[in-house]
């Protein structure tokens, strides 16, 4: 059983262990947007991005690489008890459309989970796995959590033949 995630009352996105643009596996590209996640996957919002250069979080350096401010409109957030739906869009405020939905140590600690799950499930396969996964950050608790985990299908489609686990 999934705990439910209040993420209408954060953030939520969907981050990748492979830039999805070019192929290269040294980076980590993190989407976030307010609210559930839905619009992010929808594409009625452009969600804040951000980049983590892999091999500089294994060491502790510090590793972001780029951050890009997103427009973000609007948040879906769960409907009010009675509601017609079960979910509704409603605007963001100013202050959310100009300010990241993710901090620096939360950026990091999603870059860290996006590490382990690559890691894993390539030494599952025995060759290079790169990884789509969606997460949620509870907006009681502040926590992160990943809600979803599967292969990339993208860029690993176009990488000829694998490579061996690193």
């Amino acid at each position: 059983v999934q705990k439910m995630v209040r993420s209408d009352k954060a953030c939520s996105g969907v981050m990748f262990s492979i830039d999805t643009e070019t192929g290269f596996d040294k980076v980590i590209l993190i989407t976030s947007s307010w609210g559930l996640g839905e619009n992010i996957v929808g594409g009625h919002v452009i969600p804040d991005e951000y980049y983590v250069f892999k091999p500089t979080l294994k060491t502790g350096a510090f590793p972001i690489l780029k951050r890009q401010l997103g427009h973000k409109h609007m948040k879906m957030v769960y409907a009010p008890p009675g509601a017609d739906e079960a979910t509704r869009n409603i605007p963001c405020t100013q202050q959310e459309m100009e300010t990241f939905s993710l901090t620096d140590p939360e950026v990091l600690e999603l870059a860290r989970y996006a590490t382990v799950i690559e890691e894993h499930y390539s030494e599952e396969a025995g060759v290079y796995r790169p990884m789509d996964m969606e997460w949620a950050q509870d907006g009681v608790s502040g926590q992160l959590y990943i809600v979803q985990a599967r292969p990339e299908t993208v860029m690993s489609q176009e990488l000829k033949g694998g490579r061996k686990t690193r």
